[in-house]
């Protein structure tokens, strides 16, 4: 055995010790300062094995932290305390000396007799509100006799112990802590970027990994400003000077109204954003939580554009004419069909010419129907109903505030057409200036919308009609040339009425049979009389003049029967003979007034009859054939006395 090991305890100098410990543990921390001070340990006290160790409490173990036993170092240990010297130390949290014979003391430790251990010295390590965190314990396999230098030095051995546990621990606590913060920050939906007063980013979460499409390298420690667009890098400047000094209410401000931001891969989208101010080290840090809005504006504005689409159509149900569906079997309508089977599959731009009121609008539907178009809107535009003022914001929209009244933004009509069809009804009276935007819509497919500088792309076809000769508009310089020509790709004629012999027949059973249902009377049938006063008169007013003599017959007739007295003036736009149901065939012509009387007089005598019941069993209604709900509504139109009536 050497000089150094048979050294008595009581020639220690503690001076020289501490000098050695001091040099060994001041620039370490961590587990390399426990592996230091245990080393210094065993040397200085000239022991066969030390150990530091942390407490367990919820196993009532050791952990050890750095260990060493003959010189054998133990990792990753942990070792049961029952039965043992340390859980002297851990029950009482005293200092705990044995001088000699530990094994009579402890003989169910195993351990004690197997590595020749005889003495023992152990001290608590404690938290600073005084909590065991730890233990460390010298043993020798010589008597280690009472020497007051000895418990000293140990003691601070202990204090320099405990003093790097605590660290450790709070080291380790803070750092789940931040991972517990970070996971939190990883799973949120929104973007968190940490940056610096130079707008760095320090820290950045998966979300913002995602919405720049790029990794946490190429986020960290780059400037946040390649992913916004300057005016967005001037906002944050601004909001960061005010922040710091807090001429703001709160440490966090709303970007208002959000900002343009861009991906790596050169994807541009809308954010919302909060930026808040922290310090770090005495620095300031800036935490901005961004949400990509992109696809909320899209789903916005494809809300506001199939509301607008939804309003659109309302409006065509409600101006809609009942006029049927395309009906003819004549040589003329016949050509007509073979024009339309023609040039939908064409998708071509169509010019549907003919007179007013010869259906020219169920034409264009017809070959929006037939075409690859059809599963998509006919959008229908009057150019000759609008007021000049307002026809560019009704063909190409506007944006909020472009002008007086337009108080939100508006999709046009020919976006809502997009892949679809558009009509333009009554295109030659188009205004000039519009002319030449309609012309760059059928040349380039672009627009741009009243109060906005950004073009639009649409993809639409045009089918356009109108009464007028274009060329002849040509020249006299109401009508521009080129846009004649690129409408005139296909001219489609559609005959007159009067030219469709006995097409005029069959439609009048057509409006016969929508009408009366609609009226909610019993569908007469057109006599012979009637079919010859059909095709005699000549029909200025086309399809619609006929709907209309139709419609009036069937309210100002008998039921079951039809009287339309053509070749008077009623064909020309008068009222119908009245008749009752004793009356005979008459030449006299009643005048508007006549009629209002007539149909005034009948609903009183029937309410009479029925007592003024006007619904159920022998109702009025009943009476006149007519629907309680149709006769309540001519009751109320024609201001007949409700004191008179009972339902």
């Amino acid at each position: 055995m050497s000089e150094d090991s048979q050294r008595p305890f009581y020639e220690l100098d503690e001076h020289a010790a501490l000098k050695s410990i001091l040099a060994a543990t001041a620039p370490e921390t961590g587990s390399n300062f426990f592996h230091a001070l245990v080393t210094q340990m065993t040397e200085v006290l000239n022991t066969t094995g030390a150990w530091i160790t942390e407490y367990v409490p919820e196993k009532h173990r050791l952990r050890a932290i750095s260990f060493v036993l003959n010189g054998q170092w133990a990792e990753d240990y942990e070792f049961e305390i029952a039965g043992t010297p340390c859980e002297t130390v851990v029950d009482t949290q005293e200092f705990v000396h044995i001088e000699d014979n530990i094994i009579a003391l402890y003989p169910s430790d195993s351990d004690i007799e197997k590595n020749g251990v005889v003495s023992y010295m152990g001290v608590p390590l404690r938290d600073i509100d005084g909590t065991l965190i730890g233990h460390m314990a010298v043993v020798d396999n010589r008597r280690m006799p009472e020497e007051p230098r000895l418990h000293t030095l140990f003691r601070i051995f202990a204090e320099r112990a405990a003093a790097e546990l605590r660290r450790v621990r709070m080291e380790r606590a803070l750092s789940q802590h931040q991972q517990q913060l970070m996971r939190l920050v990883d799973s949120a939906m929104d973007a968190i970027v940490l940056i610096d007063e130079s707008l760095n980013v320090v820290i950045s979460n998966v979300a913002a990994e995602r919405m720049f499409k790029c990794s946490a390298n190429e986020i960290i420690g780059h400037s946040f400003t390649r992913f916004i667009d300057d005016d967005a890098r001037d906002a944050l400047i601004k909001i960061a000077g005010q922040l710091r000094t807090q001429s703001c209410d709160a440490n966090h401000q709303w970007i208002p109204g959000g900002f343009t931001a861009k991906a790596s891969d050169g994807e541009v989208f809308h954010a919302e954003a909060t930026f808040s101010l922290s310090e770090r080290g005495g620095s300031p840090l800036f935490t901005l939580i961004l949400r990509n809005v992109q696809d909320r504006l899209d789903a916005e504005n494809q809300i506001k554009t199939l509301a607008s689409e939804r309003e659109y159509l309302r409006e065509e149900v409600r101006t809609l004419g009942d006029y049927g569906d395309l009906i003819g079997e004549s040589p003329a309508m016949r050509s007509v069909f073979e024009s339309i089977d023609q040039v939908a599959v064409a998708d071509s731009t169509v010019l549907i010419l003919g007179e007013t009121g010869a259906g020219k609008e169920l034409v264009a539907r017809a070959v929006h129907s037939a075409s690859r178009r059809g599963h998509k809107p006919l959008i229908r535009v009057n150019c000759a109903s609008m007021p000049a003022a307002l026809i560019e914001s009704e063909f190409f929209g506007h944006e909020k505030g472009a002008f007086t009244g337009a108080t939100q933004r508006r999709e046009g009509r020919f976006a809502l057409a997009d892949e679809g069809s558009i009509f333009l009804d009554e295109i030659g009276e188009l205004p000039l200036e519009l002319q030449a935007k309609l012309l760059r819509v059928l040349q380039e497919g672009e627009f741009e919308p009243l109060g906005s500088s950004e073009t639009q792309q649409v993809d639409v076809r045009i089918i356009a009609a109108t009464n007028r000769n274009l060329e002849e508009a040509v020249a006299q310089g109401a009508f521009r040339e080129d846009l004649f020509f690129r409408l005139n790709v296909f001219p489609l004629h559609l005959p007159p009425l009067r030219d469709r012999g006995e097409d005029i027949v069959l439609i009048a059973q057509e409006f016969v049979k929508k009408l009366s249902s609609r009226l909610g009377i019993a569908e007469p049938s057109l006599s012979d009389h009637c079919r010859e006063q059909l095709l005699s008169y000549s029909w200025p007013g086309n399809v619609r003049e006929l709907h209309n003599v139709i419609e009036r017959a069937l309210i100002t007739s008998p039921p079951g029967t039809l009287h339309l007295d053509c070749g008077s003036n009623a064909m020309d736009g008068g009222v119908s003979q009245p008749r009752t149901a004793e009356s005979n065939e008459s030449d006299h012509v009643y005048t508007a007034e006549e009629m209002v009387a007539f149909e005034r007089a009948n609903i009183e005598r029937a309410l009479e009859q029925s007592g003024g019941k006007v619904s159920g069993p022998r109702g009025a209604a009943q009476l006149l054939g007519v629907k309680p709900s149709t006769l309540s509504s001519r009751i109320k139109a024609l201001g007949i006395s409700k004191a008179t009536t009972r339902s």
